[in-house]
């Protein structure tokens, strides 16, 4: 035997006993039990964000101590909602806790984050500029005919953003990245992430622009896109249009100068103007699924005959 070699264990040798592995099966159950807990947390974290948006769009639009308007503080929550909705499922997957109880979660969460806040922020937005009472009140079924229909498209949206996901739950049957390469429908959150986005955006534009907030014209015109693009997208959600897994898509991507490029050009984007890029990316995704789906529809038409 060379040496520095260790020896075979020999019969003589202890082995570890009963009581001594009990306790290292215990800790490493404990340790998978704990792990186990971080994508519920993180469903949750979801969720409590999307509560803490309708609370912010419920108040009167004014400044708060970060010197956002309170719609400005209910958008970054569904943002961050939509960080944790987008780390939840990695993470399952990473700690082998991937369960059918996670994933109804999961959409219970979007349909608040992503469905009933942009939904109240849109209620709150035109209020503001057409309600009766201005920041006192928020218009309901009961109001104008012009409140009826406001209202209703908010329940539009809502509803179309709870069947999105009530489909997405019973057409998707594994927790495997590649069968969550591509949506049939808008994703819930990037409905509702262009209807926050947007009214960032306007928020963003009226405390930012000199003069703008001395005529109204502008606010109460732009305000009264944002009903029109909540029907669109609302839509786009129970559709059967396909739309790209962009986060996935972007880890499986080759890696390249090409694919670094796409990456780092919108993030340097970002940086200078954030509210911009954001509410752009967000509206560009959202017609991608038409675009692309008309490309694909007419490279599959069969040529005409001259």
């Amino acid at each position: 035997m060379p040496p520095n070699t260790p020896s075979p264990r020999t019969t003589d040798e202890p082995r570890p006993s009963g009581r001594d592995i009990e306790p290292m099966v215990g800790r490493v159950r404990r340790r998978r039990r704990a792990a186990s807990v971080l994508p519920t947390l993180l469903t949750l974290g979801n969720a409590i964000c999307g509560f803490a948006a309708i609370h912010y769009a419920a108040k009167p639009i004014a400044d708060t101590a970060f010197g956002w308007s309170t719609l400005t503080v209910a958008g970054v929550l569904v943002f961050l909602g939509m960080f944790f909705d987008a780390i939840d499922g990695s993470v399952a997957r990473l700690t082998r806790s991937t369960s059918d109880i996670g994933a109804q979660l999961d959409s219970l969460a979007d349909v608040i984050t992503f469905g009933v806040a942009p939904a109240f922020m849109t209620l709150r937005l035109i209020s503001h500029y057409y309600g009766p009472a201005g920041d006192l009140t928020i218009l309901g079924p009961a109001d104008s005919a012009y409140a009826k229909i406001l209202w209703a498209i908010a329940a539009f949206y809502m509803c179309c953003t709870a069947l999105r996901l009530a489909r997405f739950n019973a057409e998707v049957r594994s927790a495997k990245e590649e069968d969550h390469l591509y949506f049939k429908g808008l994703p819930s959150p990037g409905a509702g992430g262009t209807v926050a986005s947007l009214i960032v955006l306007h928020q963003h534009l009226l405390h930012e622009t000199p003069g703008i907030e001395e005529g109204l014209a502008f606010a109460r015109a732009a305000a009264l896109g944002i009903p029109f693009v909540t029907v669109i997208v609302a839509i786009a959600m129970i559709s059967n249009i396909r739309y790209h897994h962009f986060a996935n898509r972007v880890l499986r991507a080759r890696r390249g100068f090409h694919s670094l490029l796409r990456i780092v050009l919108p993030v340097i984007i970002a940086i200078w103007w954030p509210v911009q890029a954001l509410a752009a990316g967000f509206v560009i995704y959202a017609l991608s699924g038409p675009v692309m789906s008309t490309f694909r529809r007419n490279a599959d038409a069969p040529p005409r005959r001259s």
